[in-house]
């Protein structure tokens, strides 16, 4: 990993030494909401030049103000720098999927058989200790006869303007963010995908409507069908969502893209 470039991602020990903290402070930040690193399949955490600057303010807050870890998460909160569903909407995904498999008094291996997937992922998944990849979501909205946008756990009224600290959070699958940049009645769905190097959608997924994306940043190597395209930083790229699609992020550095659903099915 090339710590010069400003868009690699560092570890936690590297994080640690450039911060000025433990890992264990880190830990205990992240446990309250105060960072949300992305996750390697192997587990490692996994940091951007902005979870840096963000530990390094609350670094600050610790030692010159004299502030404890809640009151640094919740000034934080106030100063619109920590984002929106950092505060367990992994954990309200896992409780939204057990609700809907119970609601229909389904057992796991019944989700997971015609879904496509394992028992002991689905049961982890229910249980947050794993986050599901777009692909795999997209199949269990899809037999739950729902969407993604009821994972997001978008029930607040709408608004005309959204801040950056007031976007939904969606982890979805190692390295993949969603932050919904609006909802409600709605005709279009939009997000900014944020994806880690070598991050993606997983399997081939489709649904109803049309897709637009928008690269803000990095690159994007997206599948429809057999025909790969290679997205770069400026590229938009229009399709039907009906067509089977798989995106990843085969970059060394984090990929951001204006992604538009709709109508918002997906």
């Amino acid at each position: 990993m090339n710590s010069a470039n400003p868009e690699a991602y560092l570890k936690i020990g590297d994080v640690a030494r450039r911060v000025g903290v433990s890992p264990s402070v880190i830990r205990a930040w992240e446990s309250l909401g105060l960072t949300r690193p992305h996750r390697t399949e192997s587990k490692y955490r996994l940091y951007t030049a902005e979870d840096v600057k963000l530990l390094k303010r609350a670094r600050f807050l610790r030692k010159v103000r004299g502030l404890n870890a809640p009151a640094i998460v919740e000034l934080l909160r106030r100063e619109g720098r920590v984002r929106a569903g950092a505060d367990g909407s992994s954990n309200a995904i896992g409780s939204h999927l057990r609700k809907l498999r119970a609601k229909r008094g389904l057992s796991l291996a019944q989700v997971a058989r015609n879904v496509g997937i394992s028992v002991g992922f689905l049961s982890a998944l229910e249980r947050s200790q794993m986050s599901g990849s777009v692909g795999t979501l997209r199949k269990l909205a899809r037999f739950y006869k729902t969407n993604i946008l009821d994972f997001f756990d978008a029930t607040e009224g709408a608004s005309r303007q959204v801040q950056p600290g007031q976007r939904k959070v969606l982890e979805a699958g190692p390295g993949v963010r969603m932050e919904l940049l609006a909802w409600g009645n709605t005709v279009m769905e939009p997000h900014l995908f944020r994806i880690a190097p070598q991050a993606g959608s997983g399997d081939s997924y489709a649904h109803e409507g049309e897709e637009f994306l928008y690269v803000l940043r990095g690159a994007l190597d997206i599948t429809l069908h057999e025909k790969e395209y290679r997205l770069k930083t400026g590229d938009s790229f229009y399709f039907e969502s009906s067509m089977p699609h798989h995106w990843k992020n085969r970059g060394r550095g984090e990929t951001w893209v204006l992604w538009v659903n709709t109508p918002p099915t997906f």
